[in-house]
């Protein structure tokens, strides 16, 4: 564990990482902590919050850009071990490094760029009636220390200086992590590399630590710690809802932005069927198996109509599925709890299996499956709508528009919603829209879900139980957002002004004076 400055050892069980292709453990030992290390990296993270949040946007941007650099420079270190951890494939982990390291970097433009601040000067009107208008400026400042979750099934991008890391380091947030267990090798190496990047750029230690231990007991007691003020985590249901409910129970409680479940619907209109149904079957399988299944975003439901190119897709999706040689999942726990809920779809109430890959070699290998079922079947069965965290979907056949919306309406939120639509399709595809958007943070049209991209437009959450904030994004430069808030200076002196609201301008950020924006 990393607390500040300094490498402990825990006092309590110890822990290893597992090769999942053979089932060994992997060294060294690590140990977990307790109370009392959470305690000491909360106080030292709340020790750093007042001189970090009151650095410039340049200070915190040349950390995140030096961040960035120690990681490239322990790159394939990073991949050799994530590698033996998690069976991820090194050119999957070479390209996570990039996205991890351009995740930071991007941060590190929004802070030069200024607008995050949400910087508002209305002036002063004395001579209004029948009331004058006090001078009244606005900004936003980071909300405090924040305890970040990796995540199993990215352990780089959303892990220890993922984006949950980046976003809050960039609104001025110390931040404390809890490792997760599959990876801590890993964990420990970007640990170093933060690390790094905190001595080198002279800012208090306790903007960063790294903790190991027990995920319920000490990621409750790390976010029930009153120094901790807000929280970000990508993992289970089960675990999300747990620590939403831990910091909803505090005395003073605290946002949990947790990205949890999604079954990402995907809708293939009748011309896109017709058109191209062979290659939408391929491409969907493809989407499906990709890193055996174990995206947020796997497209585990598709909706279709009965109609001309049905059998034609169904026919190459199972041909696809079949093919499939299958793949070592993260972790024997994972391969376990895939295969239990994959059956278990299988022996469902008017559901047929239309294929199955092999199962593989290894300790944690997995084998992808498909079913069908008709829409009737699955509005009766809310186990069907339930996420399978690996290469395993369903086909649900509707009889006609009105079949297929009542299914879109049944469905929980999601991170995504795909349609395939030919210009003929425009019209209905039109009229589905407003419905999930309701249902969807991301909506995509004739491509798959599988794969976000990081930039300032990009939405990665969604209505629950995708996520737990349905405003927010996990991912691209609006996430920032998530740990700043609003405060408001009314005739404050100029000379105590923050100088983001300081007239003339002086760091050269567009605001928003007297409701127009500008520069000047």
């Amino acid at each position: 564990m990393l607390i500040g400055a300094q490498w402990v050892t825990g006092t309590g069980p110890e822990v290893r990482s597992w090769d999942p292709r053979t089932g060994e453990p992997l060294d060294p030992a690590y140990h977990y902590g307790g109370d009392e290390e959470v305690a000491r990296a909360a106080s030292l993270a709340e020790a750093a919050f007042g001189p970090y949040r009151a650095t410039d946007s340049a200070t915190r941007a040349r950390f995140l850009d030096r961040i960035a650099e120690e990681i490239t420079a322990r790159g394939d270190a990073i991949v050799q071990r994530a590698h033996r951890e998690t069976a991820l494939p090194p050119a999957r982990l070479t390209g996570e490094v990039a996205r991890t390291t351009g995740q930071l970097r991007l941060f590190g433009e929004t802070l030069r760029e200024g607008s995050w601040q949400g910087a508002r000067i209305d002036p002063a009107l004395p001579g209004r009636t029948p009331l004058p208008r006090p001078d009244l400026r606005q900004r936003r400042i980071g909300l405090g220390p924040v305890a970040v979750f990796g995540a199993s099934n990215f352990p780089l991008a959303f892990s220890v200086a993922g984006g949950d890391t980046a976003s809050a380091l960039a609104a001025g947030c110390p931040v404390v992590v809890k490792a997760h267990d599959a990876h801590l090798g890993t964990s420990e190496l970007v640990a170093a590399a933060v690390r790094a990047a905190v001595e080198a750029c002279e800012l208090p230690e306790g903007v960063f630590s790294l903790l190991v231990g027990d995920g319920p007991e000490l990621g409750t007691r790390l976010v029930t710690d009153p120094r901790i003020r807000a929280v970000g985590f990508t993992g289970s249901r089960a675990a999300g809802l747990a620590l939403v409910r831990a910091a909803a129970a505090r005395p003073q409680p605290i946002p949990v932005y947790a990205e949890m479940s999604s079954v990402n619907p995907v809708v293939v209109l009748p011309g896109a069927l017709a058109a191209r149904a062979g290659r939408l079957g391929a491409d969907f399988v493809a989407s499906l198996t990709l890193g055996a299944g174990q995206f947020c975003t796997n497209p585990g439901l598709v909706l279709v109509l009965d109609g001309p190119g049905l059998d034609e897709f169904l026919a190459a999706a199972a041909k696809a599925v079949a093919a499939n040689g299958g793949a070592t999942m993260l972790t024997t726990g994972i391969a376990r709890g895939y295969a239990e809920r994959r059956d278990g779809i299988a022996g469902r109430p008017g559901v047929t299996e239309l294929a199955r890959g092999a199962s593989g070699e290894g300790a944690a290998c997995g084998a992808a499956a498909l079913f069908t079922v008709d829409a009737a079947a699955f509005l009766a069965d809310p186990a069907l709508h339930e996420e399978v965290f690996g290469a395993t979907s369903v086909v649900i056949r509707c009889s006609g528009t009105e079949e297929l919306t009542t299914v879109l309406r049944g469905l929980e939120g999601q991170l995504t919603a795909t349609v395939h639509a030919e210009p003929e399709d425009h019209a209905l595809a039109a009229a589905l829209l407003p419905l999930l958007e309701l249902r969807a943070g991301r909506i995509l049209v004739n491509g798959w879900p599988t794969g976000v991209e990081v930039g300032h437009a990009m939405v990665h959450g969604g209505p629950f139980p995708a996520t737990s904030d349905a405003r927010t994004t996990s991912v691209g430069s609006l996430a920032i957002e998530r740990f700043l808030r609003p405060v408001a200076y009314q005739d404050v002196p100029a000379a105590l002004l923050p100088p983001v609201l300081r007239d003339g301008n002086p760091e050269g950020v567009w605001r928003r004076v007297d409701g127009t924006l500008t520069r000047d």
